[in-house]
């Protein structure tokens, strides 16, 4: 993590809460993340995490507390932040070519350039492109390359613009694990290189455990936030679930198991932190 003590947090949150009419979804909500940390966002579907991103993406207000991100209140379009979202295929007769998607993650931040400031812009699509090694996709329409390549794409997207925070919503999902690595070097190497702060929802916290400085686990209205190995814990998870867990760790992975009587839901259903709850079971697998 390439932090220095005195440094101003990338974003901030105060006594941050969020409610929908009478369901909280958290309260009381304190984080810090430095320049260069990489934060993952873990918890059951429905506890919070990708609303989490729409408010610090400024598309969300807060029902208390503060938010800053850059020192500044979250705004839509802030040239701030960059965004990956989660890989979904794109129709393959859509008419844009990759360096069109990367240039995207440009044009939202100001109406109307010059030519001056189209050469400013081709240069910089061009150099988010080579630090994603997808250059050989900048003139190929988007919808004909694999997942992979799209969502390579999307990463040099989401750092045309030079953010000084990346928010991640699960950019994982539906990738193979070749795929999966890229996507995640291509991340680590940023925060590394630039300082960049990482906040990273994701359906499966392994492929990133390594790069993982901290973590934020939030379920049922509770959260805990801090290294991996004091919130991945038996102890920890039992308490937010409010029935047994088992965390082991298995050739530098981590396997939840839940209980029999598991209240997350009453038939089987898939958890966005990577955890699949069988309650006939009592498993759940990270």
């Amino acid at each position: 993590m390439s932090t220095t003590g005195t440094a101003r947090p990338a974003l901030s949150l105060r006594g941050a809460g969020l409610r929908f009419g009478d369901r909280t979804l958290w309260s009381g909500l304190n984080l810090d993340v430095q320049p260069g940390e990489f934060v993952a966002v873990l918890g059951p579907n429905g506890s919070g995490k990708t609303t989490l991103m729409r408010v610090l993406l400024g598309l969300l207000p807060l029902s208390e507390g503060e938010v800053e991100v850059g020192g500044h209140t979250p705004r839509r379009g802030s040239p701030e932040i960059g965004y990956i979202p989660q890989q979904r295929p794109l129709d393959p007769d859509l008419p844009l070519r990759g360096r069109d998607l990367v240039g995207l993650g440009l044009d939202g931040h100001r109406f109307g350039i010059g030519l001056g400031g189209r050469r400013e812009r081709k240069e910089k699509v061009a150099r988010a492109l080579e630090q994603v090694g997808g250059s050989a996709y900048a003139n190929w329409p988007v919808g004909r390359l694999s997942g992979g390549e799209q969502q390579r794409l999307r990463v040099a997207q989401a750092l045309v613009g030079d953010p000084a925070v990346l928010l991640c919503d699960e950019p994982l999902l539906s990738l193979d694990i070749s795929h999966q690595q890229t996507v995640t070097r291509l991340i680590d190497s940023r925060r590394k290189s630039a300082g960049t702060a990482v906040l990273f929802v994701t359906h499966e916290i392994n492929p990133v455990l390594p790069m993982v400085d901290r973590v934020i686990y939030l379920v049922d209205g509770q959260f805990r936030i801090g290294p991996t190995e004091e919130v991945m814990t038996s102890k920890v998870l039992t308490e937010l679930y409010r029935t047994d867990v088992d965390v082991l760790r298995v050739r530098d992975r981590l396997v939840v198991v839940g209980a029999e009587d598991s209240p997350v839901g009453s038939k089987t259903s898939t958890d966005d932190a990577g955890a699949s709850l069988h309650p006939d079971h009592g498993g759940v697998h990270v």
